[in-house]
């Protein structure tokens, strides 16, 4: 299931920088959340396991099952929206996972996305977005007129606007040490930003919905694009200085 993967010389010096224990498995198969027994085969690899725990309280009472598991007491490695390269700190030491879905995508971009794990390994930012809304994801499950599955979909998006505010100062420095994975980062952002220019125009006609479409945003603040409307408001100082009350904000004043 899982192999240790060889990193190319800036990759493995971008953990040096940021992340320099991080172990970085290839796994054999996809996954959002790992089976029981799978995930407990990473105690084979690891020195010890943490499991991480929040209180129900964060939770509303229409929390995806998914999200209560993960906030339990229960080893629950990877979440929806943890993309095609995941990370935990649930392991000692911290364990980058890249996904079998990456085949087929070209290896300077999967070996940016591995990159940026590690840069996020490396902050301060917890692991999953409920570490970051704490206990004020009841209030923002309040102030979206969404089911709970929408809202979680929206929640993860937040976050990774919020992540991208900090992380893109990192991308952009490596222009000169690491002109690879700086080239990557910009071809990554100049592929998506057609579609996000259309993002107001596909919303208009109901071609996408608004948590599709804080998805996509979002996205794009690691880049440095323009968003559009009202996705633009998350892209400030002040959302890097607040966090999760500015966005908990945003969102009762954009359903308002």
């Amino acid at each position: 299931m899982f192999d240790e993967r060889t990193l190319p010389e800036d990759v493995a010096a971008v953990r040096a920088a940021h992340a320099p224990e991080a172990l970085v498995l290839d796994c054999g198969t996809d996954f959002e959340t790992l089976a029981p027994a799978q995930a407990e085969d990473l105690g084979l690899l690891v020195d010890s396991l943490d499991p991480s725990s929040f209180p129900e309280s964060w939770l509303p009472e229409d929390a995806p099952e998914l999200l209560g598991r993960y906030a339990s007491t229960d080893f629950t490695i990877g979440m929806p929206g943890d993309g095609s390269v995941a990370w935990t700190r649930q392991t000692v030491p911290p364990t980058v996972f890249v996904k079998a879905r990456v085949q087929g995508s070209p290896d300077d971009f999967v070996e940016f996305l591995i990159a940026e794990a590690l840069v996020e390994v490396g902050s301060d930012d917890p692991e999953h977005f409920l570490g970051f809304f704490g206990d004020r994801y009841a209030d923002l499950d309040a102030a979206l007129p969404f089911d709970a599955g929408s809202v979680y979909q929206i929640a993860a998006a937040l976050y990774d606007a919020y992540r991208g505010l900090y992380t893109r100062e990192i991308f952009a420095d490596w222009a000169d040490e690491r002109p690879r994975l700086f080239e990557a980062w910009q071809d990554a952002g100049e592929r998506i930003e057609p579609r996000l220019d259309g993002l107001p125009g596909a919303m208009a006609r109901e071609e996408t919905d608004f948590a599709e479409a804080a998805e996509f945003a979002c996205s794009a603040v690691k880049h440095g694009l323009e968003l559009p409307a009202p996705f633009a408001a998350l892209d400030t100082e002040t959302y890097r200085d607040h966090g999760a009350d500015y966005a908990v904000t945003w969102a009762e004043k954009t359903f308002a």
